[in-house]
């Protein structure tokens, strides 16, 4: 569980990147979930678009991808959330 602070500190170096994943028409497979869990051991935070053809709002997705993934919500804003997971092997985020 993240703290206020802690969640300031992500959302602002979240700010500066862009999304690297989009989800789309082919919703939440568990083939999307594994690049997912690759993504946040490589960097530990990942910004995720979310696109209009679908039928979940960027909320719902968040929450899916957290809990399948492990990771935590950092913020959702529109059609894009961020989620954040410290990397097991090597971390490169030191949090407040």
């Amino acid at each position: 569980m993240l703290t206020s602070k802690q969640r300031s500190y992500l959302r602002a170096i979240a700010n500066s990147q862009d999304a690297i994943f989009q989800i789309g028409k082919a919703g939440i497979s568990p083939s999307f979930i594994e690049q997912i869990k690759e993504a946040l051991e490589a960097r530990e935070i990942v910004k995720i678009s979310v696109l209009d053809n679908i039928d979940l709002s960027a909320r719902e997705a968040c929450n899916i991808v957290t809990q399948e993934t492990g990771a935590d919500g950092v913020q959702v804003i529109g059609n894009k959330f961020v989620i954040y997971k410290r990397s097991k092997e090597r971390p490169k985020i030191e949090l407040p």
